[in-house]
């Protein structure tokens, strides 16, 4: 029984200590970057926390609230606002923006301001810090690419 416990502890700390690195880009660095996928990545995470407050704000406005569907939608905006988070400070602000980089101070600007809204957004359901984030990307976008893609 013993010999069990030890073995399931250690299976469960070798996938946290995983979990981690699955999601991120490594930091070797490896040469291989994408940089307009991962700010569509933002694009689509700044979409589904829009949409998890939506679904919380009707649920939470319901006759009968189904708390097991609210919890999920709360879980779902925090996931995507910490996914958004890792990629604005592990992506871009670690590996890809250089201390000499043009308009380095507009960069990492824009960049904190993403990772600001989005913790507001885990603190809220104000639509409007997702529309701030919104525009944080679209700025990011045209000072880092040139251009905006969306």
């Amino acid at each position: 029984m013993k010999k069990i416990a030890v073995t399931l502890t250690l299976a469960f700390a070798a996938l946290l200590m995983t979990a981690g690195v699955v999601g991120a880009h490594c930091e070797i660095p490896c040469g291989i970057y994408d940089d307009q996928a991962r700010a569509d990545l933002i694009s689509e995470h700044i979409d589904t926390i829009e949409k998890s407050m939506k679904q919380i704000e009707g649920l939470s406005k319901a006759d009968l609230i189904d708390y097991n569907q609210l919890v999920r939608w709360i879980n779902n905006k925090e996931l995507h606002a910490n996914k958004l988070q890792e990629i604005v400070t592990q992506y871009f602000m670690t590996q890809r923006i250089k201390l000499d980089a043009d308009k380095y101070n507009d960069k990492i600007g824009a960049l904190h301001g993403m990772l600001i809204y989005a913790m507001k957004c885990k603190q809220t359901t104000d639509l409007g810090n997702v529309e701030k984030l919104r525009n944080l990307l679209k700025e990011f976008e045209k000072l880092y690419f040139g251009y905006t893609h969306k």
